[in-house]
């Protein structure tokens, strides 16, 4: 009798401890939405990769990365082929769109150039567009090109529509990575040579997909996609986006040499 006592007992603590527990995080989508520096690649195009690409294996089940860019394209683009407009109808409270244009916007010789002042008004067309449905734009500044002067300096390649996206984001109180700045501050660390490791740099006959070799300064390989995607997450850590409370948690193991005690 007292067993079944003991055990209604612990039942009952049991609920009352559930019924205080917070409730499971609800699933959200995180929706890239940008050029080709963050967008998913073709096997064809290896080892070259998009930022976005490792970026959505930093977040737990809750958290569903929607990678939207497309190589090439500009604002003026993405609007265009009708890319934000399923974005936009498909957008849940609680969602992100992270927003990184300006590597084609700023090229006047491109087909999908745009100009200044259109540039700003896309840009706040999905700031705008994201909070009428109450989720949540973040601006990024383009991220860098390599490119050195002769001295070994990291030079500015996204001055002016990089200066536009964060005046908009201060202007709008939308939350901003300045990946133009981060980035190229990461590739004056790395320097003039270690920074070819993160573009897709490549020898002839170094990888069969570019048997002639490659010497690309936009476009990053494996690492540097990977080193991109985690200036993200530290801004998003930064900026206490509640974003970051999805991020993947691990346990790291230490283990202890019993003879150096």
């Amino acid at each position: 009798m007292s067993h079944r006592i003991l055990t209604a007992v612990a039942a009952v603590g049991l609920l009352a401890l559930l019924a205080f527990a917070a409730p499971p995080a609800a699933g959200i989508k995180v929706y890239l939405i940008g050029d080709s520096t963050m967008s998913n690649k073709e096997e064809k195009a290896f080892p070259e990769t998009g930022w976005g690409m490792p970026f959505r294996y930093f977040f737990d089940e809750t958290v569903t990365v929607d990678n939207r860019a497309q190589n090439g394209r500009s604002t003026k683009s993405f609007l265009a082929e009708n890319r934000w407009q399923p974005v936009a109808n498909d957008l849940k409270p609680g969602d992100y769109v992270f927003i990184q244009f300006g590597h084609n916007d700023e090229v006047p010789t491109k087909a999908n150039y745009t100009p200044e002042a259109d540039f700003r008004a896309n840009l706040l067309r999905f700031v705008l567009e994201t909070r009428a449905k109450k989720a949540t734009p973040v601006l990024l500044t383009p991220v860098a090109r390599r490119k050195f002067d002769a001295a070994g300096k990291i030079e500015e390649t996204h001055a002016v529509y990089a200066t536009i996206v964060r005046s908009l984001a201060q202007e709008q109180k939308v939350a901003l990575i300045d990946l133009d700045a981060e980035s190229q501050a990461l590739l004056q660390q790395f320097g003039v040579e270690n920074s070819k490791l993160l573009f897709n740099h490549l020898a002839p006959g170094e990888h069969p997909n570019y048997p002639a070799g490659r010497d690309d300064n936009t476009h990053f390989s494996e690492l540097g996609a990977r080193k991109m995607a985690q200036l993200v997450l530290a801004d998003i850590r930064t900026l206490k986006l509640e974003l970051a409370n999805r991020i993947v948690k691990r346990e790291v193991k230490k283990t202890v040499d019993a003879q150096a005690r």
